[in-house]
This record gives C-alpha cells, sequence and structure tokens, in this order.
C-alpha cells in the first residue's frame, strides 16, 4: 500500500481520533507494512508480544490451541481493527496466534515503545486506548454469556447475523454476507461441531430464511433469522 493510503486507512481507527496528523505520518514512519496469505500467521503464542498491529486489509482470526490440538477461534476482525492491544498494558508474550483468513491480509506493525512516547507526549491517545480495550471487553462478556446462555443453533444463527449487521451488504429487503471463513470456521468460534453449523445451515437454507454458496450467505429477512 503507498504512504497515502495507509494514512487515509488509519483515520478510520477509533484511537486514531486522538492523534494529529504528524502523529499519525510519525507512526506509519517508524511502523513496518507487512503483507501476509492465507493461512500465514501474523504472530504465534509465545512470541514477544513488543509490536502493535493495525489491520488495514483482510480479515485475521484470533485462535488459540486446546491442549487436544482443536482450535478456538475467539475473534475474527475486520479491516480498521488494532491486534495484539495487551502489548501496551505489558503483556510481555503473546497469548493466541493471529492467522489471515483471506487470500491476504495486510497490517501496519508499530513497536510498543513507538506507542508509549506517543501517549507521553498526548496523554488523550491512552484515554482512547482505554476506551477501546473496553469496548473489546464488553465484547468478550457478550460472547461468554452467548456460550453459557445460548444453545448450538442460536450461537450459530446469532454468529450470521452480527457478520451480517458488520459487514453484510443490503440488497433489497435481503443482506449478502461475502465471506472468507469455513464452516469449520463457524464452530471454532461458536463452541459447536462442523457437523452442527452444516445441520443449523441446512434446516435455515430449507426454511428459505438464507441461501448459501462457498463464499457468500444471502440472508432474506435478518430480523427474523432464527
Amino acid at each position: 500500500m503507498r504512504l497515502t493510503d495507509v494514512l487515509t486507512a488509519l483515520k478510520n481507527f477509533s484511537i486514531t481520533s486522538c492523534l494529529s496528523d504528524e502523529e499519525l505520518s510519525f507512526m506509519v514512519k517508524t511502523g513496518e507494512i507487512r503483507t501476509v496469505e492465507k493461512n500465514d500467521f501474523i504472530f504465534r503464542q509465545g512470541e514477544v508480544s513488543d509490536e502493535v498491529f493495525f489491520l488495514l486489509e483482510g480479515v485475521i482470526k484470533i485462535t488459540s490451541s486446546v491442549p487436544d490440538g482443536r482450535e478456538v477461534i475467539k475473534m475474527m476482525l475486520h479491516p480498521k481493527s488494532i491486534l495484539s492491544e495487551q502489548s501496551i498494558a505489558g503483556e510481555e508474550f503473546r497469548v493466541n496466534n493471529a492467522v489471515a483468513m483471506t487470500q491476504e491480509a495486510t497490517v501496519l506493525a508499530v513497536e510498543v515503545e513507538v506507542i508509549k512516547n506517543l501517549i507521553r507526549n498526548n496523554p488523550e491517545l491512552a484515554f482512547c486506548i482505554v476506551d477501546f480495550i473496553g469496548k473489546k471487553l464488553r465484547y468478550t462478556e457478550d460472547r461468554l454469556e452467548s456460550l453459557a446462555l445460548n444453545d448450538a443453533r442460536e450461537r450459530i444463527v446469532q454468529f450470521l447475523r452480527l457478520n451480517a449487521q458488520s459487514f453484510g451488504q443490503a440488497v433489497g429487503f435481503e443482506v449478502l454476507l461475502k465471506h472468507d471463513f469455513t464452516q469449520q470456521d463457524i464452530a471454532n468460534f461458536t463452541g459447536t461441531s462442523r457437523q452442527t453449523v452444516t445441520t443449523v445451515m441446512n434446516d435455515l437454507k430449507k426454511n428459505n430464511q438464507i441461501y448459501f454458496r462457498r463464499k457468500s450467505i444471502l440472508i432474506r429477512d435478518i430480523k427474523a433469522l432464527c
């Protein structure tokens, strides 16, 4: 990406509203733009947590592995998302993996010390970061509540609804969700099995609530999806 494109993209991130154009330019010039291909890692569990990543293009999944080797998807992040913000709060080693889900994903990697220096010179940035982390914690609490209270079908339907509301495209009264996740990804995110996801998706299709192909899902009426 060109420098001007990166600067334009960064202005749409939640925490950058606290930064001046000069501070944004400094962050870009001291950072490193990295592009990875599908299934490649932005970072891995156990690595030193010394960088923060701004997702410019593509979709990233935040995962961890459980002892039996299964993958747990904690988040699916789209452009304007920030990865590894825990490193600002003192995380020494990464506890998650960040893996590209799209054919390519591009991030701006910024050293933690650069962010901390910006905070020292612009204390308002600290409030923006705290606000961002607070919203992310709220999202995590909502997910835990869903896993505890909702059955498998409700969690899968909620996954479809939230992604459609956030990233879908209105087509008349319908919503088209173009995506790069597999049914196994949905299972790993919702704490279900791939077979359960397949059953629920086919049932929704049979009842004419959705129509899906390999890379897209058309939701007939998002309010009535259940």
